[in-house]
Order: C-alpha cells, then sequence, then structure tokens
C-alpha cells in the first residue's frame, strides 16, 4: 500500500457504508418494510407523547416514563434510519468519520438510557402493587426527575470511551464498513492496532448493563407476583397483573432481539453476514415501532384518550315535548 493511501486511512475523513453486505441488489425491497416501521415508530411515539400531554389524567409516573421511552426510541430510530434509507435510494454510502462517531454514540448511549426507563417502570409498577398507598408519595415528580436524569447521565457517561476509544485508533486496512450504520465493534475492526481494549469496554458495558437491568427488572416482579398471588380472589389477581402486562411485552421486544443480535455477532462465526446486519437493524427498529402500539392497545386509559380524540362527540340528546 502507498504511503497515500495508508496515511488516507490512518486519518480517514470518511467512512463508506455497504448497507446490507451481500443483499443490495435488493436493498430497495428491503427499504420497504424498514421504512415503513420508522413511520409507524415516528407516529406512534409522537402520538403517545401528545396524548399524555393533553389528557391530565395521563400525568403520573408510569405516563412520564412513557414519555422518556417514547423520546428515547424516536432518537434511536431517527440516528440510523434516514442514513439508512439514504444508502437503500440513492446509493448514498459516505459518512463524515465525526459524524460516524456521533452516530456511533447516540445509539449505544440511547440503548443503555432505554434499558434504564425499563428498569424505572419495574419500580413504578413494584411500588403502585406491593405499597399502592404510598406511591404518589414515594414517586413524586422531584423523585421521577432525580430517576430519569441518573438514567440519561448514566447512558451518557458510560459510552463515552468508545467513539473516544475509536477516534484514537490508526484505520490503516480500509475505511469500508461492512454494516448499515457505524456499530461500535463494525468500525473499530477496520483499525491495524491492537483493538482489545475498545472490544473488552462494549464487553463490559453490554455484560453490566443488561445483567444490573435484568436483575433489578427480575426481584421487582418476584416482589410484584408474590404480592398478586396474595390478593384474595382470581379477578384481583388478573385485574392487577394486566397492568404490568404491557410493561413485560415491551421487555420482551427490546432485549430478546438484543440478546439474540449480541449473541449471534460475538460467537455465531458461521451465520452469515448479511443475517448479522439484518438483527442489528431490526433490535433497533421493531421496538421503537412496537413500544407505542403496546401501550396503544393494552393501556386503557391511553386506548380511551385515543377514541375520545379520534372520535367526534355525539351530540346532546333532545329532551322529548310533552304530550298535550
Amino acid at each position: 500500500m502507498s504511503d497515500s493511501n495508508t496515511t488516507d486511512y490512518t486519518n480517514p475523513s470518511t467512512f463508506i457504508l455497504l448497507g446490507i453486505p451481500g443483499l443490495e441488489a435488493a436493498h430497495v425491497w428491503i427499504s420497504i418494510p424498514f421504512c415503513t416501521m420508522y413511520t409507524i415508530a415516528i407516529l406512534g411515539n409522537f402520538t403517545i407523547l401528545f396524548i399524555v400531554k393533553i389528557e391530565p389524567s395521563l400525568h403520573g409516573p408510569m405516563y412520564y416514563f412513557l414519555c422518556m421511552l417514547a423520546v428515547t426510541d424516536l432518537v434511536l430510530s431517527t440516528s440510523i434510519l434516514p442514513k439508512m434509507l439514504a444508502i437503500f435510494w440513492f446509493n448514498s454510502r459516505e459518512i463524515n468519520f465525526s459524524a460516524c462517531l456521533t452516530q456511533m454514540y447516540f445509539i449505544h448511549c440511547f440503548t443503555v438510557v432505554e434499558s434504564g426507563i425499563f428498569v424505572a417502570m419495574a419500580f413504578d409498577r413494584y411500588v403502585a402493587i406491593c405499597d399502592p398507598l404510598r406511591h404518589s408519595t414515594i414517586l413524586t415528580n422531584r423523585v421521577i426527575a432525580k430517576i430519569s436524569i441518573v438514567v440519561v447521565l448514566r447512558g451518557a457517561i458510560l459510552i463515552v470511551p468508545k467513539p473516544f476509544l475509536a477516534r484514537q485508533l490508526p484505520y490503516c486496512r480500509t475505511n469500508i464498513i461492512v454494516h448499515s450504520y457505524c456499530e461500535h465493534m463494525a468500525v473499530v475492526k477496520l483499525a491495524c492496532a491492537d483493538i482489545r481494549i475498545s472490544s473488552y469496554y462494549g464487553l463490559f458495558v453490554a455484560f453490566n448493563v443488561a445483567s444490573l437491568d435484568l436483575f433489578f427488572i427480575t426481584m421487582s416482579y418476584i416482589q410484584i407476583l408474590r404480592a398478586i398471588f396474595r390478593l384474595p380472589t382470581k379477578d384481583a389477581r388478573l385485574k392487577t397483573f394486566r397492568t404490568c402486562s404491557s410493561h413485560l411485552c415491551v421487555i420482551s421486544a427490546s432485549y430478546i432481539p438484543s440478546l439474540f443480535s449480541f449473541l449471534t455477532h460475538r460467537f455465531g462465526q458461521n451465520v452469515a453476514l448479511h443475517f448479522h446486519v439484518l438483527m442489528a437493524n431490526v433490535y433497533l427498529l421493531v421496538p421503537p415501532m412496537l413500544n407505542p402500539i403496546i401501550y396503544g392497545v393494552r393501556t386503557k386509559q391511553i386506548r380511551n384518550s385515543l377514541l375520545r380524540l379520534f372520535t367526534p362527540p355525539l351530540p346532546p340528546r333532545q329532551k322529548d315535548k310533552p304530550q298535550h
């Protein structure tokens, strides 16, 4: 390799994103479901934010955390979809090095933030079911604000080293990223230096965030189930459990694709590369689409508010005139 090329790659000004490697001929067709998911995610999450804002009865802890989840989903999906659609539709594969690192930071930061929101929502359900009389005094607006700040700061601080370490690496092999967005390991694998620190730190963050958050969520639901099984009637148990069902569905929709993508990326050497990339996209795009649908369908208060919003009010009934 010539000196000029080495210099260019050592200090890359741009990277090239391949999209879905091996499926370039099908990019236009792949863009249709991806664009549909993004549209549903945008409309659904903005609808949730609007409904909670205009409906005073929804100004409570669960719905504040739901609004945080909606904002997080909007940021996550918008971090990858516009550029991905530009690749699929216009073959616009170049991305500035700084923009690539910024995209990497936002994707990984808000993935951690989303996981923290699930813990906060589990804590809200725990207090609401196990100590309902003190729910409003424990989860005050001040406490909710503190929890929200901690959740955001944790994601922001934990992910800062990823783009920082990636920026320090020399890139003298190629500037072609075999991915549809700037995923951390897909970028650092291009370096011609020891990437163990970046790799180990990525594993440390993923393992600690997932294990700690799942531990706290599991502990919350063990206490919740104990409280539910102590209720005297089956109807009371079912009614109480339904208040948690939306949260459990959202957690499943987020963690299962994420865990599957992580495991196949780390240990699935025999899995086709295009499948890796597709799964990495699915776990970032499907939850933002499903979360507002799950809460809109399964949460009675939101469902009723949506019906009142889109259903015209019935005209007042006129009283029958008395017959003479």
